[in-house]
């Protein structure tokens, strides 16, 4: 038996106790004639102590040389400590040694194993079984573990079934761009691994499954960031017989119970807007709503003047940021450089102060007058002390440009509080897309979405009107979750592929299978994934997800722990019938 007790069970009713521990050095005090080691385990930190006056003098010795993360085993007496630790669960006790067998000996690590550590991102993740070892990290993984136990509980108790799905599948052209997996026993042929279990899911239901769920790994080889990487995980449902209303009701029930199993935090029914509502009120689809700063647009109150820029513009809108009205000129100039970056793209900014006289003080002074000006402050609900900033342009870009203004203020004012969640739903998105380069029609979702029904006939006359059937649960300003009603007959699902751009051949080509499938009688489905990368790291407080992950990629895609992607063998490639081409 390597061990009788954790390293973060025992206390004061253990004293006189005999056990036997095992773990990790985390650090020694050597006083000579006494050497105290911190024994380190997943479960928490004991003190040992070697006496050279009550330990065995080859055991004392042997104390003396280890290092930091040496693996060992001791035997011993539980005593009380004379200095207590109350911020160590086993503060009141240590380990008077009396047996002692090095397990593992082991290099001197190239960060210090601490939660402050000395460590960088880079070189963290080169060594990331040493990372994880660290309390932050390993307490990251328990907590997605909690959170993952919770829903196959809460899920399992509604009757859905978990099902695995294939991971080596056919590749699609829609959505992001897939990984592919060359065929040895299949010439010139390829699999993909899958962006989403999506056809696999609605075949359960044609299966007659009715409710099903995965906590599945998805691929997607696209550019990466803090909430993205190459390879992630979904928590994938999918349900039969139900409508719209019957989904959004069992998955706030499934969020609700997570905020207060995992938070300890009530949350009343979630809220809900359309898309159109969020992209004019907040300028995206995710809106963080745990403050306001909602968008007021003011075209009607500022182009009647001589101000070219306004009377120009599609769309004029404004925020009023409380408590900026004291912002200094340099601290202006600063945001609005923020908002020229590249990345936003602003070409300007005009501000008003809203002073505590009620006077207000604008950078278009020139243009506009007191009234002009308490008519934004109106619309934008600013108040004194508030100050207002006001884009224009193209409609889209302006609320785009609106939205990251908005977020950067809330970080800088401290509105994004992590121990706050505001979850809300956003429904009835744009079924169709536009691409402006192609001139094609893109599914906003998926393919397989279905359309409002009053909206269908909207769809051979004006397609960008037609609504989907789909629905974006949005926490903290974050999608953590999205799906929608499916198609679920054949005639239904040909109409949409030709709306796409899918020729007969290209439709039967790539989903042949599934609209064969709707002709054995498909029931009404529908479904939604949560990203659980991502709800786990919001629901811990954290906006990246990578902490949240045992062995992560990093902004390049690489696991620079295993040296991932790399050249194969020719001989390899030569089986899976592959030249390579390299330039």
């Amino acid at each position: 038996m390597y061990r009788s007790h954790s390293c973060g069970e025992l206390n004061a009713t253990h004293i006189n106790t005999q056990v036997t521990l095992a773990g990790w050095v985390q650090k020694s005090r050597d006083k000579g004639f006494m050497n105290w080691v911190d024994l380190r385990d997943r479960y928490g930190i004991t003190q040992l102590l070697f006496d050279e006056r009550r330990t065995e003098k080859s055991i004392f010795e042997l104390a003396k040389t280890l290092g930091r993360e040496f693996v060992i085993q001791v035997k011993g007496t539980v005593i009380e400590r004379e200095s207590k630790n109350a911020n160590m669960a086993t503060g009141e006790i240590e380990i008077l040694v009396s047996e002692m067998t090095i397990l593992n000996a082991a290099l001197t690590p190239p960060f210090t194993i601490e939660d402050e550590t000395d460590g960088g991102e880079d070189i963290r993740m080169k060594y990331r079984y040493l990372d994880i070892r660290r309390n932050p990290v390993k307490n990251s993984l328990l907590f997605r573990h909690k959170v993952a136990m919770e829903v196959r509980k809460y899920l399992s108790d509604l009757d859905f079934c978990e099902v695995e799905t294939p991971y080596l599948i056919k590749s699609t052209p829609e959505g992001a761009r897939d990984f592919v997996v060359p065929s040895r026993m299949n010439a010139g042929q390829f699999y993909a691994l899958p962006q989403s279990p999506q056809t696999f899911k609605q075949l359960l239901m044609v299966g007659g499954m009715d409710k099903y769920f995965q906590i599945v790994k998805c691929f997607r080889d696209e550019d990466l960031r803090a909430d993205r990487q190459p390879e992630f995980t979904q928590i994938d449902c999918e349900m039969a017989f139900v409508e719209q209303e019957d989904i959004l009701n069992v998955f706030e029930g499934l969020t609700r119970h997570l905020l207060k199993e995992i938070k300890g935090i009530e949350v009343e029914k979630f809220p809900r807007i359309t898309y159109d509502y969020a992209m004019k009120t907040y300028g995206n689809d995710k809106p963080d709503i745990r403050f306001g700063m909602e968008f007021g647009e003011l075209n009607e109150c500022a182009q009647h003047k001589d101000f070219s820029v306004f009377n120009t513009a599609e769309l004029v809108v404004g925020i009023a940021a409380p408590g900026t009205g004291d912002y200094s000129r340099k601290e202006i100039d600063a945001l609005i450089d923020w908002m020229k970056r590249p990345q936003i793209g602003a070409l300007g900014m005009v501000y008003v102060k809203c002073n505590e006289d009620g006077t207000y003080k604008s950078s278009v002074d020139k243009f506009y007058d007191q009234e002009d000006l308490a008519k934004w402050a109106q619309i934008t609900g600013a108040k004194p002390g508030d100050m207002l900033f006001v884009l224009s342009g193209e409609a889209n870009k302006t609320r785009t440009q609106l939205s990251a203004l908005r977020m950067e203020l809330a970080t800088r004012l401290g509105l994004r509080n992590p121990a706050e969640f505001a979850p809300l739903w956003v429904v009835d998105f744009p079924l169709l897309e536009l691409d402006e380069e192609s001139g094609r029609w893109h599914a906003m979702h998926h393919p397989f979405t279905s359309p409002k029904p009053e909206d269908m006939e909207l769809l051979a006359t004006n397609p960008g009107k037609v609504r989907a059937n789909a629905y974006d649960m949005v926490l903290n300003g974050n999608e953590i979750g999205g799906g929608s009603i499916r198609i679920h007959d054949k005639a239904t699902q040909q109409l949409m592929f030709k709306y796409l751009g899918f020729t007969e051949e290209e439709a039967k080509n790539q989903f042949g299978f599934l609209m064969d499938a709707f002709q054995f009688g498909a029931p009404p489905h529908g479904g939604l994934a949560f990203g659980l990368d991502r709800l786990v790291a919001i629901l811990g407080g954290q906006e990246t997800i990578r902490d949240f992950i045992a062995f992560p990629k990093n902004n390049s895609g690489r696991d620079v722990m295993i040296d991932a992607p790399s050249i194969i063998d020719e001989n390899q490639l030569n089986e899976l019938h592959i030249q390579l081409k390299l330039e």
